[in-house]
């Protein structure tokens, strides 16, 4: 993906949940992956603890880097919870080649679920 379109595709992301959302600034990466974390998890609670919404966050990034093979869906836990099984370690990256990763890879899950184009 080109660096244009790629800044282009996030900023898109960035408008659509800001204003679906109406959130006063912007949302950032951890907010979007705990929202893709809430969409898979499929049940919506206003009180989530502190370590349930750091699992929602990682729920967020296992669905976002699933197309990619790092991970693979297991199995739904007694609460419902989707749990991942990692396939394949993500390689040593710099931390500016992790955030390209994942802003990839929210962008391909957004497109596949057809809210961008």
């Amino acid at each position: 993906m080109s660096d244009n379109l790629l800044k282009k595709q996030w900023e898109d992301i960035i408008i659509f949940l800001n204003e679906k959302f109406q959130i006063d600034g912007d949302i950032d990466m951890e907010g979007i992956l705990y929202l893709i974390g809430l969409q898979e998890l499929g049940q919506i609670h206003e009180n989530f603890k502190k370590e349930e919404k750091v699992n929602l966050i990682h729920i967020g990034v296992c669905s976002v880097l699933e197309p990619y093979g790092y991970y693979e869906f297991d199995f739904y836990d007694e609460n419902k919870w989707p749990h991942f099984k990692l396939k394949q370690k993500l390689p040593l990256m710099k931390s500016g080649e992790q955030t390209i990763l994942l802003k990839e890879a929210i962008i391909n899950y957004f497109l596949n679920k057809k809210v961008i184009e």
